[in-house]
């Protein structure tokens, strides 16, 4: 290298330090020139502390369990897992009529395939297929439901179809069917593109999913009803005999398929394959899958996948896995390992099995052999458990439908407008209970800790960590950090004016400290003003977000697959944030020589403010921007934003919603500006407007109309200094 290029780039090597060294650093944690080693995995701080929980109740669930030695003992966990079940899952629709038609039937080599329509619940849907073994055509068949992994296509995916074929190759009736968001089932289908407007399969459970959960229901629920149904119909068969039914069915089919036969004693033997491990190895790995693989507090109430295949015995039962699959392997052996007790208890331990092969997240030929050997035996089927090349069916061969969609097919309920109509009965509940506000919002406050799992903050003297100051004309901005509720830290800017006025803002923004606190800034707006003002990150964001995991029902910038982690838990993001809110609350009020503390809050996170605010009188006014105006409107809503699922909490339309939050902050002064709907718009005004008019009658009645500021507009200064004066 010569000498002139070595000191061209060491003159830009000192410019580009000068300009770095002039840049303020607001991050707290890792500085620039204090780089906290620590806290290097801050970002995942939120996955972590809700998984820290999940493993001390499974803990505890592994400690119980661990003391049970008697088949009495093991029989009164069954029964346990049984109850807890139906009630996490429950309760189930009505059994209604099928209304099962044949749409038509194709003849392959040695079987044919009567493709099907049923109703599991009224207008919902379910396309499936029955294929059935020409040979010994007049005797009762031994049949086995095949469950679908997420294949876009459904059953039709090749992959199935090789198992299916061959299954029905060697006697068995087959019924598959489509779990809804697949196959002739998509709920978000667009018939110019043909595809789903939301996503993949994982995609069609999350998003309706959530939506389901903030019901306190579940998208678990309609799925596994939709599998007994199809037990129902096989009832109704004369090709079926109904003391030998199978299910087995492969990754998101594995799930199904270990939820259906734990919740359906018709079922006699369960093969679910590339699902099964525990929720601890689950945690520790790839974390919680899409929404219909959760069940609403599940970890909770100690419910583990051994239970789901311990609550079977001593039904034959086997698992299906890989040694190189992205559901941990070791977790299968240690859930083989602990429902092998009860099995042993009941003196059938080879009716428990495992097999596994080298392999990923796949279907290997050893496998489907041991899965075939497995029903030909405990479904008194004998003959060769070879697996053999078959010619699948084209996929127009395959199609249920007329238009290959039931959507466009037929005039159809999905879990969306199921769920609707449930959340208006809750709703109209909600409306009633309004009548009465002296009783009404007192219970709206307890309810919400519960339902949000909100913990209130100990007396730990929580001294905050100093780490390093910017100055600018004016204020001073101080660099410090807390402990939050967990193992995890709180990062803070605090700005403080020249001539404090005593009062402090605690400012919230869902992009984290730094995204108003820059040089002529909003935040800079206040601290001109006098306020001092605290911009904290918030669990989950700035420094202490978003993590790394994000989970296939990733949509547009949101994780669901860490919202459902904390659905497990029976707690909620927006709980442990409105706790963080309450903490650094006091800590304004004992710390910063404040006389009076305030928050203001901008978009996604309104509702966790709106949660601390009820929960804690100190904060005296409140300033919510850009909020979405109730849960209500996200579940009424077909298409709604994700980024507002994080501030949703599970279960809550069974108590309450926003607006009813809001009204117990009266009298205190509340500004709600530019409240949006639930697609994160204001397009929908009748529907935020009813919000609202919630907000005002219950100000109304507790004499505080004169403090509650609903604005709309570009002129946030002028809404600042009408909430300020």
């Amino acid at each position: 290298m010569n000498s002139k290029l070595i000191i061209k780039l060491s003159i830009l090597f000192l410019l580009f330090s000068a300009n770095m060294s002039a840049q303020e650093d607001l991050d707290v944690i890792r500085t620039r020139n204090n780089y906290w080693l620590y806290y290097t995995d801050a970002p995942n701080s939120l996955y972590s502390h809700i998984t820290q929980q999940a493993y001390m109740m499974l803990e505890d669930r592994n400690n119980e369990v661990s003391l049970i030695n008697t088949l009495e003992g093991w029989k009164e966990r069954q029964k346990q897992i049984r109850e807890t079940l139906y009630e996490i899952v429950g309760p189930f629709p009505e059994r209604t009529p099928l209304n099962a038609e044949i749409t038509r039937t194709i003849e392959k080599d040695g079987f044919r395939v009567e493709h099907i329509i049923y109703e599991s619940q009224p207008g919902f849907y379910v396309t499936s297929s029955m294929y059935i073994p020409y040979r010994t055509a007049r005797e009762k068949k031994p049949t086995i439901i095949y469950c679908s992994g997420h294949a876009a296509q459904g059953y039709r995916s090749d992959t199935y179809q090789h198992k299916i074929i061959n299954l029905v190759k060697k006697g068995f009736v087959v019924f598959a069917f489509d779990p809804v968001g697949q196959g002739e089932r998509l709920e978000y289908y667009d018939p110019d593109t043909g595809r789903s407007i939301v996503g993949g399969p994982t995609r069609e459970h999350s998003y309706p999913g959530a939506q389901a959960f903030i019901a306190g229901s579940s998208q678990a629920r309609h799925m596994i009803w939709d599998g007994i149904r199809a037990v129902d119909y096989l009832l109704t068969r004369d090709e079926v005999d109904p003391e030998r039914i199978g299910i087995t069915g492969r990754s998101g089919g594995g799930t199904q398929s270990s939820y259906i036969a734990a919740m359906d004693d018709r079922i006699y033997a369960a093969a679910p394959e590339a699902y099964i491990t525990s929720f601890t190895r689950l945690l520790q790995s790839i974390g919680p899958q899409d929404a219909e693989q959760n069940f609403f507090n599940g970890i909770m109430h100690g419910i583990d996948h051994a239970d789901l295949l311990a609550v079977r015995a001593p039904k034959p039962t086997l698992i299906v896995a890989t040694t190189n699959d992205f559901f941990s392997i070791q977790g299968a052996r240690e859930t083989k390992k602990e429902v092998s007790r009860v099995f042993t208890a009941y003196g059938k331990p080879d009716n428990l099995g495992m097999v596994e092969d080298i392999g990923p997240h796949a279907s290997t030929p050893d496998n489907r052999k041991a899965m075939y050997a497995f029903f030909q035996k405990h479904l008194n089927n004998p003959g060769s458990p070879a697996d053999r090349d078959v010619e699948i069916p084209t996929q127009e061969e395959l199609m249920v439908t007329p238009t290959g969609q039931i959507s466009t097919s037929f005039e159809v309920e999905t879990v969306f407008s199921i769920n609707r109509r449930q959340s208006e009965e809750l709703l109209s509940q909600l409306d009633d209970s309004r009548k009465d506000m002296g009783n009404h919002l007192p219970e709206v406050v307890r309810s919400a800790k519960r339902l949000s799992g909100y913990k209130e903050p100990g007396d730990n003297n929580n001294e905050p960590v100093f780490t390093g100051q910017v100055a600018r004309d004016g204020y001073l901005i101080d660099k410090h950090f807390i402990e939050g509720e967990g193992d995890y830290v709180i990062p803070y800017l605090l700005m403080i004016p020249e001539q404090p006025n005593s009062k402090l803002i605690i400012y919230l923004h869902p992009s984290g400290k730094s995204a108003a606190a820059e040089e002529g800034g909003e935040i800079e707006w206040f601290v001109n003003r006098g306020y001092t003002v605290l911009a904290p990150d918030i669990v989950g964001t700035g420094e202490t977000g978003p993590g790394v995991f994000r989970g296939d029902s990733y949509i547009d910038g949101i994780s669901y697959n860490v919202w459902f982690a904390s659905v497990l838990i029976g707690r909620s993001i927006t709980g442990i944030r409105a706790g963080d809110i309450v903490r650094l609350a006091r800590l304004a009020a004992e710390k910063a020589g404040t006389s009076e503390v305030y928050a203001l809050a901008r978009g996604e996170l309104a509702p966790e403010l709106l949660h601390a605010a009820a929960f804690e009188s100190s904060l005296s006014r409140i300033a919510l921007i850009g909020p979405y105006s109730s849960y209500g409107s996200i579940v009424l809503n077909r298409m709604y934003d994700p980024l507002l699922i994080h501030g949703s909490v599970p279960g809550a339309l069974e108590e309450y919603d926003l607006p009813d939050l809001a009204g117990t902050l009266a009298p205190r002064r509340l500004l709600l500006a530019n409240v949006v709907d639930a697609a994160a718009e204001t397009n929908d005004q009748a529907e935020i407007d009813k919000d609202l008019s919630i907000v005002r009658n219950i100000y109304r009645f507790r004499n505080g109309s004169r403090s509650l500021l609903i604005r709309t507009g570009d002129n946030l200064e002028d809404f600042f200094n009408e909430w300020l004066k």
